[in-house]
């Protein structure tokens, strides 16, 4: 009878290691399945920076390229500012001399008369 204890003893033993090592193993699976879960995480966010860093190098160069061309216009725009200044200095040199012009056709006029 002592040696049907010891079995049942036994038994209930092994069942309960067999139960903690399914305890483990489900653990384990579980922990597994998050790891691959966070590792499709990963190399989605790693494919995306890669695709922003892609995209970020096309936008500087458009910036640069903007930038250049702003360069540009901005030359553009001092050189008819420059024009433009001498356009209003030949503008009030024409002005005036229509009105000395415009006086001494009347200082004419006035001789006739």
């Amino acid at each position: 009878m002592k040696e049907a204890e010891d079995l049942i003893l036994l038994i209930e033993q092994y069942k309960k290691e067999i139960w903690e090592w399914k305890q483990k193993e489900s653990q384990w699976i579980k922990d597994k399945n998050q790891l691959e879960g966070h590792k499709r995480i990963v190399e989605e966010l790693s494919t995306k920076i890669v695709e922003i860093g892609k995209v970020n190098l096309i936008l500087k160069a458009k910036v640069n390229e903007l930038e250049g061309t702003l360069g540009s216009a901005q030359g553009i725009n001092d050189n008819h500012q420059r024009y433009n200044g001498k356009l209003q200095t030949r503008l009030t040199e024409v002005e005036e001399d229509n009105k000395r012009l415009s006086k001494q056709i009347q200082d004419l006029n006035n001789r006739k008369s």
